[in-house]
């Protein structure tokens, strides 16, 4: 039997800086009822909430928080929980059976969790095993983040992530086929390389990979199922051709021009810049990764940089993801805090980079009914700092409460789990 702390309970918190995930602001006193189904049933002027609460519910706890912040679980829109890298990572995943690599990934959505991520875009895991793992933290049997995924990332023969875990194909009907085959296994969307990558061996970042054949039959195929493209792509006239024939979403865009961005944004197409992998040297050499890769991401710092400054300018909408383990340590926080620290280093303000991970891509993935924001109805999937991230982004350093639908999954101070 779980303990009673980790079932949905009806409560409210109250006395709460709230930050919706909308807006640019965060209102002072307030509350949040939460329900026993891990919905939220009304926010609002606290005494306003407490007495609805206990009008229509008599006897639901009040927790007053003092003043902490209450906001949106995180969204990290560029996670591979089965993460390999050339060197000792890949080569122990490729030993690995597949209940090894099932187990592994369990515990990394565990620890994403943990981290206040209550949810993930997947672009990219092995043989299907995220449709597993979804399955069995749906079911209550794993501890995790709410899953969204590619399946596996599409590429061409010897293309970028084919060493990763790519599902290689070639020719357009190669490619209608292998989208078909996500579709069929329960792709929210589709992932596909373009270009070479950073940590592609044999090919370098501008390598386009894909003809405008093959794209487009990926992009119509995954179109006509109602599901959204995105693409692994670095230089910008390769990511022009994507843009022009469709495409929804770019990850990385490490050498976009202004130019590029302008048609992005005129377009409607979107921007994961995970702009901490071209600055998570610490990162890199913990995992023992080769010096060459190591050398390829920090030489494409300049240019990222500047690409996720010119999407600024055009203001080309933003989700923000890490590429690295949600969770990981990086600069004493996680990789998922590091990259929104990053997007204000940037030039976005902080309730803007808040929204990049809340209620922006739920807005992408169609859910926005569902979670991304704290409204009545909306999973209560949120965090608790001590201080107001809306303001200062660092202040998400001290977060220290993680509720997913309503069930309380972290509480370092053990605030909720002993509330009356």
């Amino acid at each position: 039997m779980l303990p009673p702390f980790r079932t949905a309970r009806e409560r409210v918190l109250a006395g709460a800086t709230l930050f919706t995930g909308t807006g640019d602001t965060s209102q002072h006193d307030q509350g949040l009822w939460i329900g026993s189904d891990g919905t939220i049933r009304a926010t609002g002027p606290s005494d306003d909430v407490v007495a609805q609460a206990h009008e229509r519910s008599p006897g639901t706890p009040v927790t007053d928080l003092g003043g902490q912040t209450v906001l949106p679980g995180l969204v990290n829109s560029h996670v591979h929980l089965g993460l390999t890298l050339p060197g000792p990572l890949a080569d122990a995943m490729g030993r690995a059976e597949p209940a090894d690599i099932a187990l592994l990934m369990a515990d990394s959505a565990r620890r994403t969790l943990h981290a206040g991520v209550t949810t993930v875009r997947l672009v990219g895991e092995p043989s299907f095993t995220d449709m597993a793992l979804r399955r069995a933290i749906d079911a209550g049997a794993a501890d995790g983040p709410t899953i969204y995924t590619a399946g596996q990332a599409l590429c061409c023969t010897g293309g970028h992530g084919h060493d990763l875990d790519g599902l290689e194909a070639d020719g357009a009907d190669g490619f209608r086929r292998a989208t078909r085959r996500q579709l069929r296994a329960g792709a929210d969307l589709i992932k596909v390389c373009v270009s070479g990558g950073i940590a592609s061996s044999h090919a370098t970042v501008d390598t386009p990979q894909l003809t405008d054949e093959e794209l487009g039959a990926v992009i119509s195929t995954a179109h006509q199922w109602n599901r959204k493209v995105t693409a692994h792509a670095g230089p910008a006239e390769t990511v022009a051709r994507a843009v022009e024939l469709g495409l929804d979403c770019v990850e990385h865009g490490y050498r976009l021009t202004r130019e590029v961005t302008d048609l992005m944004a005129a377009r409607g197409v979107w921007y994961v810049p995970t702009i901490s992998v071209s600055r998570c040297e610490d990162f890199l050499v913990r995992n023992n990764t080769p010096s060459w890769l190591i050398d390829r991401a920090l030489e494409a710092g300049p240019r990222h940089w500047e690409s996720l400054r010119h999407a600024l300018a055009s203001e080309v909408p933003l989700m923000a993801g890490s590429d690295m383990p949600p969770h990981a340590p990086f600069d004493e926080t996680t990789a998922t805090v590091r990259e929104l620290e990053f997007l204000v280093d940037a030039g976005l303000t902080p309730a803007r980079a808040l929204r990049s991970a809340t209620a922006d891509p739920a807005h992408w993935l169609g859910a926005a009914d569902t979670f991304g924001t704290l409204r009545t109805g909306r999973r209560a999937d949120l965090v608790i700092t001590r201080a107001d991230p809306s303001r200062d982004i660092t202040a998400l350093r001290g977060l220290h409460t993680v509720l997913k639908a309503g069930v309380v999954h972290r509480d370092d101070l053990g605030t909720l789990r002993h509330s009356p």
